[in-house]
């Protein structure tokens, strides 16, 4: 058995790197090998004696400080020790969780222990249950992996992120996602699919509720200003149609905000007319009041949550 380290030659130490990873990682860390050189390895991999776990790790230290530096991206060795799980600070935590995704306690278990506590918890809530005691077992013997496993599962990981999509190229949905798809629906959808959300998901029915605009809140909750200039913009017929139904009062602040000229134009519904029409109406009132707040004149996100409005 080889048991000094200070005998070998530099070709039994590329035999024993060989021999420890394999001879593919191998070839990727020892660049620029001829084949003639790759055969000599071969053999001596096959004609060297058994060699010491001592000697292993010292082997394995020498290439990783002295060739890693540049596979991991790293300082180099007047900036201080090279960090192989590096990369691991460039990755958010979805993408945390997509990395470690399927793969066994042992391998979760080093990257967790790389990783800020936050980090950790984010990673364990997100796993099998039936993995979390496993890999709490697991961080408590990472002591006993050697050197050369640490090394082949960073590079495996650092290859695996680099295929990991970033989570700012795609939208994932959310409340005004969900908002926006209602919103464009006429009336009668819109309301049967926003009781459905509440029925069935209250808290995202509230998260919903931050975005959708609907003509009440427009009465109720839009700054009197805002409101003026949203009305006066509207179509007279669409605008008579819309008011159809309210309260006289409301009716009246809303007529008498108008410029005179169109005060005079105004002319109110009479008679009975279908639900449908008068909702549409209003619906046109609120696409435009979006489109206002699309133009960044208004902010509706503050005004539905009850911000402070200052006129």
């Amino acid at each position: 058995m080889i048991n000094d380290y200070h005998m070998l030659s530099g070709l039994q130490k590329v035999a024993i790197l060989f021999s420890v990873v394999g001879e593919s990682l191998a070839l990727s860390l020892v660049k620029g090998l001829s084949k003639t050189n790759i055969r000599k390895i071969r053999s001596t991999v096959r004609e060297m004696d058994s060699v010491s776990y001592l000697v292993k790790k010292r082997v394995m230290e020498e290439f990783y400080f002295g060739f890693l530096s540049e596979q991991f991206e790293s300082a180099n060795k007047e900036e201080g020790p090279i960090q192989p799980f590096e990369f691991l600070k460039n990755l958010n935590e979805e993408q945390l969780n997509a990395l470690v995704k399927n793969e066994d306690s042992p391998v979760i278990a080093m990257i967790m222990a790389q990783l800020e506590p936050e980090q950790r918890m984010a990673i364990l809530n997100k796993v099998d249950p039936k993995l979390k005691g496993q890999i709490l077992l697991e961080l408590g013997s990472l002591g006993d992996i050697p050197l050369e496993g640490v090394i082949e599962v960073a590079a495996r990981m650092k290859e695996k992120a680099t295929y990991l999509p970033r989570t700012t190229e795609f939208s994932r949905g959310g409340g005004k996602e969900i908002a926006d798809i209602i919103g464009s629906m006429d009336a009668a959808e819109e309301e049967k699919y926003l009781q459905t959300l509440q029925n069935e998901n209250p808290e995202l029915y509230k998260e919903v509720k931050k975005f959708h605009l609907t003509f009440d809140d427009i009465l109720e909750k839009f700054p009197d200003n805002t409101k003026r200039e949203l009305f006066v913009g509207a179509d007279l017929t669409e605008l008579a149609l819309a008011l159809k139904g309210l309260d006289q009062e409301i009716v009246d602040q809303i007529i008498e905000g108008q410029p005179q000229k169109r005060q005079a134009m105004y002319e109110p519904v009479e008679g009975a007319v279908a639900k449908r029409d008068v909702d549409n109406a209003r619906k046109k009132i609120v696409v435009n009041a979006k489109e206002m707040a699309d133009s960044g004149a208004i902010n509706l996100e503050d005004i539905l949550s009850g911000g402070e409005m200052v006129e």
